[in-house]
């Protein structure tokens, strides 16, 4: 039980700093095709997992909270992109009243 603690925080590390690494919002030093192959790959992979998790699940417990966790990390990198967006929206409301802000390293 407490290995899957472990492998539930190990996912969400590698895949929020996978989201970090190249952008959550914008691409961090490459095309924008080559950031959305990016998010793409990541997804193709996380499908695969999940399928083989399922197939083998009583054997590959700690696959299942391996995922669990990538799965957290996925999420909360989706709060921040939909945070950016809000706060772009609230920007663009407020454009000509104020200066624009330099977005922070998650972009918002």
């Amino acid at each position: 039980m407490a290995f899957d603690w472990l492998y539930a925080l190990i996912g969400f590390i590698i895949m929020f700093s996978y989201l970090v690494g190249i952008g959550i919002n914008k691409p961090r030093g490459m095309s924008m095709k080559t950031w959305c192959y990016g998010y793409f790959g990541v997804s193709c992979v996380f499908d695969v997992l999940v399928v083989v998790a399922l197939i083998f699940a009583p054997e590959l417990t700690w696959l299942t909270s391996l995922l669990l966790g990538l799965s957290a990390g996925a999420a909360t990198g989706l709060a921040f992109h939909v945070a950016h967006h809000i706060s772009e929206e609230d920007e663009h409301s407020h454009e000509a009243s104020e200066g624009k802000k330099q977005p922070s390293m998650f972009g918002f």
